[in-house]
């Protein structure tokens, strides 16, 4: 193949519109902008949305979606993965050592995902209803279960 034999494919390619060119080009005198007002002046275009003074329709509909500003400290670890560890004891620092929770996280919930296989003693981290029936059912033990 040779740069100067490749061509885009016939149809994709459309010559640009050559207005102001006459009647019988199609786009003479008024080059297809109608007759007088604010969108045929040469600068005259107003910005993305605006509807003449109405209240736009980005403005008029309702808000939706949140973003949780506690989400980011809150940080959720599966059952399962708390295999993961290497003593013990679950605490946040342990689960902070073991990359199962980010650094920043303030707060820790383990969920119920998985199973537990060794007994382990959770420290000041919150356990859902399911996480602590099956963390009790594995000979584990829970120590001051902090509220989230």
């Amino acid at each position: 193949m040779k740069l100067n034999s490749i061509s885009p494919a016939a149809g994709s390619k459309k010559t640009r519109l050559r207005v102001g060119r006459g009647a019988s080009a199609g786009q003479g005198k008024t080059c297809g902008r109608g007759v007088k007002g604010q969108r045929a002046r040469k600068g005259g275009y107003h910005k993305i949305g605006f509807e003449g003074g109405q209240m736009p329709l980005q403005r008029r509909l309702p808000k939706s979606g949140f973003r949780s500003k506690v989400s980011p400290t809150v940080a959720e670890v599966r059952l399962s993965e708390l295999a993961k560890l290497t003593g013990e004891i679950v605490s946040l620092e342990s689960l902070k050592e073991a990359n199962l929770v980010p650094l920043h996280a303030l707060r820790a919930r383990i969920v119920l995902s998985g199973k537990v296989a060794k007994a382990l003693v959770v420290r000041g981290v919150h356990l859902t209803k399911g996480a602590r029936a099956a963390v009790e059912a594995a000979g584990g033990k829970l120590e001051e279960a902090a509220a989230t």
